[in-house]
C-alpha cells in the first residue's frame, strides 16, 4: 500500500511548511489528483488518519479533489476528457490521443491554518503565478 508512504509525505511536507506560522493548528489540506496517479482515495484517507496520529496534523481533514484525465488530440484539435483510463482515444473522432494534458497530479493544492489568536481558519495557498503576454 503505497498511500501510506505518500501520506507520510505529504504530513512531513505540511509539518514543514506549518512551522512558519508558529502556534498555528493545520485544519484541512487539499490535495489535487489525477486519475493516472494510482491512487485509490480512500486508502489515502484511511492511511491519512494513521500518519497523523500523534502528529501536529492530528485531527486535520484531507480533502481530495479527484482530477479526470484530459486529452489533447493531434488528428482534430479536441481537449477532452477521456471516459476510463483503458483507451486513450479521443472522444470526438476516435483517434489515438497520446498528449496527455491533466491525469497524473499529486499535489498540494493548499494548506489550511487555525490562527490560535484569533481562532478563524486562515488559508496558506501559493502564490498565483502571473502570465505573460
Amino acid at each position: 500500500m503505497h498511500e501510506l508512504s505518500i501520506a507520510a509525505s505529504i504530513v512531513e511536507v505540511v509539518t514543514e511548511s506549518a512551522s512558519a506560522y508558529p502556534g498555528a493548528r493545520v485544519t484541512v489540506v487539499r490535495l489535487r489528483v489525477g486519475a493516472l496517479a494510482s491512487i485509490v482515495e480512500d486508502s489515502l484517507q484511511f492511511c491519512w488518519e494513521l500518519a497523523t496520529e500523534g502528529s501536529p496534523l492530528a485531527g486535520a481533514t484531507l480533502a481530495i479533489n479527484m482530477l479526470p484525465v484530459i486529452v489533447h488530440c493531434g488528428a482534430c484539435g479536441a481537449v477532452s476528457d477521456i471516459e476510463g483510463v483503458q483507451s486513450f482515444r479521443c472522444p470526438r473522432c476516435g483517434e489515438l490521443a497520446a498528449h496527455l494534458r491533466q491525469g497524473r497530479e499529486l499535489e498540494i493544492e493548499s494548506i489550511e491554518l487555525e490562527d490560535p489568536e484569533i481562532g478563524e481558519p486562515r488559508i496558506n495557498a501559493p502564490n498565483p503565478v502571473e502570465e505573460h503576454i
